[in-house]
């Protein structure tokens, strides 16, 4: 088993992979090609009391899920009146998750547990998103998963087998699908390295996040097992779908359309990690609102950790 990570080593992580992520060196990423106008991060974040307080200057609100509208399985006080309230403000509402975990139809199932009324055409996770960006490797004729407990093969459209602790399966796919870590270990990932070492094929990885925040702690997620495996072989090919990685923005932006033109300024993300949720979206020309009494960042002290990054929300709030 892996140790659990505090805080304070989550973010650290988050440093230390820095030059991985978008906005690092904007010349060297995907990101530039599609964001006209790239917004300067702000010298010094504004608070606010609450998202009411800033909603009339925003046209499209974006969310993410754990730390912003749920807790695990239970919603965050409020959380459900505020969306309401943007509704009949007339305001465009996504939900953007990492939780790569679900399908579509569970997350649908999720939110409506939680007592949210999002349509599906609301619910962006980046699993949807990865999921149609793999016909685009036609080297990969059969996809090794790293899913979840109930996780099955029909529930993706490409030949694909779950991975769990045979090593010579590892060797026999032409690409991995991490989309869970759930019941994930060192031993598991270790087969994983060693099979890559020795025939280095595509890694796709639906969940970028190192950590989430949980009822009893942070979970290590995805993108902690991607960013180990990268560490070890820096030249392995790595394709990350899911929060601060452009694609799932570009989705966004085409659900939004072209008619009338969107002021990226107006659309705001609300979330509570700044690698992820702030910088995807700051990079992209977006709003970036922290929320910072419920997620990642609860009980500590938020300022040093945004200084020592240089990742600036424009706005910070404690809850929407």
């Amino acid at each position: 088993m892996y140790p659990a990570l505090s805080t304070e080593d989550a973010f650290a992580r988050y440093e230390a992979i820095r030059a991985r992520l978008p906005g690092f060196k904007r010349q060297d990423i995907s990101i530039a090609s599609y964001c006209e106008a790239l917004a300067p991060a702000p010298q010094k974040s504004v608070k606010a009391p609450d998202l009411g307080a800033l909603a009339d200057q925003f046209d499209v609100f974006v969310f993410d899920a754990f730390g912003v509208l749920n807790i695990g399985e239970a919603p965050i006080a409020g959380a459900r009146a505020r969306i309401d309230a943007l509704r009949t403000m007339g305001k465009r509402l996504f939900v953007l998750t990492n939780a790569a975990s679900y399908t579509m139809d569970q997350t649908i199932k999720k939110f409506q547990m939680l007592g949210f009324d999002f349509s599906p055409e609301e619910l962006i996770s980046s699993r949807n998103v990865c999921e149609q960006h793999l016909s685009a490797f036609d080297q990969v004729a059969h996809w090794g998963v790293i899913g979840s407990e109930d996780y099955h093969p029909g529930q993706l459209s490409v030949a694909n087998s779950q991975l769990d602790v045979n090593g010579a399966d590892y060797d026999q796919v032409d690409g991995f699908l991490f989309l869970s870590s759930s019941g994930w270990s060192r031993m598991k990932q270790t087969m994983l390295l060693h099979s890559l070492a020795a025939n280095p094929r595509p890694v796709v990885v639906a969940n970028p996040d190192l950590v989430a925040p949980r009822e009893d702690g942070l979970s290590l997620e995805p993108g902690f097992f991607a960013h180990h495996l990268q560490d070890a072989l820096p030249n392995l090919s790595i394709h990350f779908h899911g929060k601060p990685y452009d694609s799932v923005y570009q989705y966004i932006h085409a659900r939004l359309g072209e008619e009338p033109a969107i002021d990226r300024g107006r659309i705001a993300m609300l979330g509570d990690t700044l690698h992820t949720d702030i910088l995807g979206a700051q990079a992209c020309g977006w709003t970036g609102i922290l929320v910072s009494d419920h997620g990642l960042f609860k009980g500590h002290d938020l300022h040093t950790y945004i200084a020592s990054s240089g990742i600036v929300p424009d706005y910070i709030i404690p809850s929407i």
